[in-house]
């Protein structure tokens, strides 16, 4: 395996199921890249991927904890010691912000913060402040407080946002400012040397007796990360056929290694879905988010997986494909779940492209979801509605709710009581009321049964509330 550590070509090795974050401070001895909590929540190990695009390099932010090495063959891994690319110990621009704003106190977090907030530079197209905001939500500061890194984000938006000009390349510009150093200039074309003395394997065998299939690994390597060391990985990042969002006539098709950063970006779906964006935000954090894929959350097949429930809302199709033969078939996502952890996914297949229809000019999405914390935490129940309207009348709803049962539940019931009904709270009321009746929840760490019953009545409530305004319906 080969890959660029900062301005140093590597061949390594060690097996593609190696951390990345061992890799990065055992092997390489670079100790820049904190060790916290190894389950991706607290960012002080963060790094930046580059993957070659091209003619160009596109970064993203990704929590090295949870990163397995195979991922990096062929690509740039960027240190918090590969921004000082000259060796001068001279402080970057981000560095230099967070220093005059005094947001560093024991240092620890610090990298980290200064790996987001340079990917920030990397992926946010206007350098709004919101998006630098974003870029720094899965760090943790525990000593030195959130609102100086806050004014270190806005006196960088603010010194750059007017400089920018965005019919230049992005990375040149970066250099330029001296947010990165020179050498930047030159991994494309370096990466472009990889590739042709040393290409990555593309084909992905579709065989669980053959490799472990790693999407974004961003759940499977807090369960099991040991046990991946020296087994066999097909990684889906490989298949750039597994990628994209487009329109085709009137359904959204995605592909099954998209991630939810990706998805959260895309131009297409924020038309369609004004809200998605404040949705997606609350799915963990960007250098997660940055790594999660869509697929990846169906076949998780966790009861209260957020993306999960929102395509149950908009009734959403999988096509699944099998190894070698290429057998396909579709499966509507609310008959994949057969029980908790259950699938109907046979030996060898995978998931291709998650598909929906193009929500009509006259329907509706909302989602709602209640967590001990509103941002970097697993809902205690969550749920989402695609309504369909004439006038007063409900001509097609797709009601969905996760954490009240051992699958992400498609409300069935509720669905075939509110179609033709006129929504009235008097029809609301008796809607939970089937709903209580269509849900079996437990009592665990996140609420007792009671509680979450109580809870999904309350956010069904709020679906309507939010999208009919117009309507005065009062919670009963």
């Amino acid at each position: 395996m080969r890959l660029i550590i900062n301005d140093r070509e590597t061949e390594t090795t060690a097996p593609a199921g190696t951390v990345t974050l061992d890799f990065i401070r055992d092997h390489q001895k670079l100790p820049g890249t904190k060790e916290g909590c190894r389950e991706g929540e607290c960012g002080a190990c963060t790094v930046l991927i580059g993957r070659l695009n091209g003619d160009e390099v596109r970064y993203n932010a990704a929590a090295s904890c949870l990163l397995p090495l195979g991922e990096l063959d062929n690509k740039h891994l960027v240190t918090v010691e590969g921004l000082d690319g000259a060796g001068t110990g001279d402080l970057t621009p981000v560095q230099q912000a967070l220093t005059d704003e005094g947001a560093s106190q024991c240092g620890f977090c610090t990298p980290g913060i200064v790996m987001a907030l340079t990917g920030f530079f990397l992926f946010s197209e206007t350098l709004d402040y919101n998006d630098a905001v974003d870029a720094v939500d899965g760090n943790i500061c525990r000593c030195t407080g959130y609102v100086s890194i806050q004014r270190a984000a806005k006196k960088l938006c603010d010194e750059f946002a007017p400089r920018l000009d965005k019919t230049k390349n992005r990375v040149e510009q970066l250099v330029e400012w001296g947010i990165l150093p020179a050498y930047f200039s030159e991994i494309p074309g370096r990466l472009k040397g990889l590739e042709t003395t040393h290409p990555t394997p593309s084909g992905h065998r579709h065989s669980s007796q053959e490799g472990i299939v790693i999407a974004g690994a961003t759940d499977l390597y807090v369960q099991n990360p040991t046990e991946l060391l020296d087994k066999e990985l097909d990684f889906i990042s490989r298949r750039d056929d597994l990628s994209g969002i487009r329109k085709e006539k009137n359904e959204i098709h995605i592909g099954a290694g998209t991630t939810v950063e990706e998805l959260k970006r895309s131009p297409l779906i924020n038309e369609l879905f004004p809200n998605m964006r404040d949705y997606l935000n609350l799915v963990s954090s960007t250098i997660m988010r940055n790594r999660a894929t869509l697929a990846g959350n169906i076949v998780n097949a966790s009861p209260i997986g957020d993306l999960t429930v929102m395509l149950l809302a908009l009734d959403a199709r999988i096509s699944l494909v099998k190894g070698k033969s290429k057998a396909k078939r579709g499966v509507p996502l609310k008959k994949f779940f057969k029980g908790y952890k259950q699938m109907d996914l046979k030996d060898g297949e995978i998931i291709e492209t998650i598909t929906f229809p193009v929500p009509a000019k006259n329907s509706r999405f909302h989602f709602e979801k209640v967590s001990r914390r509103k941002y970097l935490d697993i809902a205690s129940a969550n749920t989402a509605v695609t309504i369909k309207t004439d006038g007063d009348i409900v001509t097609d709803i797709h009601l969905s709710a996760g954490g009240v049962a051992p699958i992400p539940l498609y409300l069935e019931k509720t669905r075939a009581f509110l179609k033709g009904k006129t929504i009235t709270a008097e029809t609301i009321g008796e809607a939970v009321k089937i709903t209580a009746q269509e849900i079996s929840p437990i009592s665990d760490v996140r609420g007792s049964a009671q509680y979450k019953t109580l809870l999904l009545r309350n956010l069904i409530y709020a679906h309507f509330i939010t999208l009919f305004p117009e309507k005065e319906i009062i919670l009963k």
